[in-house]
């Protein structure tokens, strides 16, 4: 077994461990049983318990986004604030492990959840220069509107996600009968708060001159993160 795929067998039996039993109860022997490999061998790839999760969310980040990519790569109108929301809805939904780290469940994470926050500051600090970045890309476009600082509008673009996300635990009997559904409103809010209308084949041809910058600029993003899924592993 090369070296590659052994790393992603002990990463995938971590966050299965991760998911039933929680950070603070999994140890390195349990990960190193449900892989089939030594405990020794789970030291070669990381130094470290809470380097190896710091790799299984890191992980989760990193696929998220190459998810994200291919959606915007196949179709430019994914560039669009409402559409990205729309997809970190359902991959919020779709990825137990994404959703704790989102939702800061410490139940779940425990201590791993602000030692994640320490050591992706950097990681979230470019994340957040990125979608500035990508806002004013958009409204040089004419698809975002310019009657706000875009700090503002990135501010209110958080709340309304992170809105959307925590209502999936408080709101659970009130919601909406299918996930598509609730993915479609928080696209729909998010547009109305943030996006410019126009008819759809001028946002359409728009957000196809925009998107080679924007992919761009996640496609950095990306890079960042496969970098730091690397420090993780020991040298």
């Amino acid at each position: 077994m090369v070296r590659a795929e052994r790393a992603e067998r002990i990463l995938t039996a971590a966050a299965d461990l991760l998911l039933a039993w929680g950070y603070r109860r999994v140890t390195i022997d349990e990960i190193a049983h449900r892989a089939k490999v030594g405990k020794g061998t789970v030291y070669l790839h990381w130094k470290t318990k809470e380097s190896l999760f710091l790799g299984v969310l890191i992980k989760e980040q990193l696929q998220s986004h190459y998810s994200q990519l291919e959606m915007m790569r196949n179709d430019p109108l994914e560039i669009l604030p409402s559409r990205r929301a729309g997809g970190l809805f359902r991959e919020f939904l779709g990825r137990p492990v994404l959703r704790a780290l989102y939702t800061d469940d410490s139940d779940l994470l425990g201590r791993l959840n602000d030692t994640a926050k320490k050591e992706f500051a950097h990681l979230m600090a470019e994340g957040d220069r990125i979608t500035g970045c990508q806002f004013e890309v958009l409204r040089e476009h004419g698809l975002l509107r310019d009657d706000a600082d875009i700090r503002h509008q990135q501010y209110s673009l958080m709340a309304i996600i992170t809105g959307f996300f925590t209502a999936e635990g408080l709101l659970a009997e009130r919601a909406p009968d299918t996930p598509e559904v609730r993915a479609d409103l928080l696209a729909r809010t998010v547009h109305s708060a943030l996006e410019t209308s126009v008819p759809d084949s001028v946002r359409a041809d728009a957000a196809a001159a925009a998107a080679p910058e924007v992919i761009a600029l996640y496609e950095h993003l990306a890079e960042l993160s496969a970098q730091e899924m690397s420090r993780q592993l020991r040298g």
